[in-house]
This record gives structure tokens, sequence and C-alpha cells, in this order.
């Protein structure tokens, strides 16, 4: 488990195709399309990738969001898990928990008031023994879940 550099991109993009399109090789564009991608992101978002071996398994990103400040509020940061991703041949062998670990620790020492996620049906029970939960059921179903920081 590390953060992943510039000279990850094939090993981002190799594991993006697999779960979008499930194919073994992306279009032979899209690492250079996904390069831009990252580097257009720039430091507010940091990418995670599980490797056995010399092979990428697994990958998670966290977005950081900057909230608008406001008059007497102290400034706060919030995160956005996405792209948690980890092949099928080696799932239920804790590399989401994991990457999903690593997300959490960096937020928390980042001081991210909350992190924010929208998962599939079947990501969410995963997440909600993470700890997430729904903020409002009431506003709009189980797609959108919150952790508060640690930090209180």
């Amino acid at each position: 488990m590390r953060i992943a550099d510039g000279t990850d991109t094939r090993a981002i993009a190799s594991l993006r195709s697999v779960w979008t399109a499930d194919v073994v090789e992306a279009h032979p564009d899209f690492e250079t399309r996904m390069g831009a991608w990252i580097a257009g992101e720039g430091d507010r978002r940091t990418t995670w990738l599980a490797s056995l071996g010399e092979s990428p398994v697994g990958m998670a990103s966290l977005f950081e969001y900057r909230r608008m400040p406001r008059p007497r509020v102290p400034d706060s940061l919030w995160g956005y898990v996405a792209n948690l991703f980890v092949r099928d041949n080696v799932r239920n062998r804790g590399v989401g928990s994991a990457l999903l670990t690593s997300i959490t620790s960096a937020a928390d020492e980042r001081g991210y008031a909350r992190l924010v996620l929208s998962p599939s049906a079947r990501a969410l029970p995963f997440f909600r023994r993470a700890g997430f939960i729904v903020p409002d059921e009431a506003a709009g179903g189980d797609r959108l879940l919150v952790r508060s920081s640690s930090r209180g």
C-alpha cells in the first residue's frame, strides 16, 4: 500500500479499465488521458495503490474539498472518497479495508471535518462497517455517506 506517484499512471489506468469496462487492456489513448486527468487534479487528489508483488490489485483516491469561508466560522476541509476498487480475484482479503484505512488516517492527519462518498449499492455494507452513515435518511436515500473526523 502506497501513495501513487507520476510513475503509476499505467497501473491506475489498468485498474480503472478493469473496473469500468471489465477489459484487460485499455483503449490506446486511455493511459495518456488518465495521466492528463491526474495532473489536472493537482495536489487536491491523493491516490493510493495496492499491489501484491509487482501486480497492482487495488486503488482508492481522496479529493480535498475546501469549503468557502464563512464569517465567524473556522475554515474547514472535507474529503471526498472516490475510486475505491479492488480486483475481483483478491477481494475479501483486506485490500479494500487497508485502502480505506489509509484514506481515513490521511483525512484525520489533514484535519478534515468529514469524509463524504457515494458508494455503489454493493459497497454500502463495507462503508457502513467503517463508520460511514447516511446523514439524513429522509433527504435522499442511502447513496451519500458521511464519516465525521475522529478529531471531533
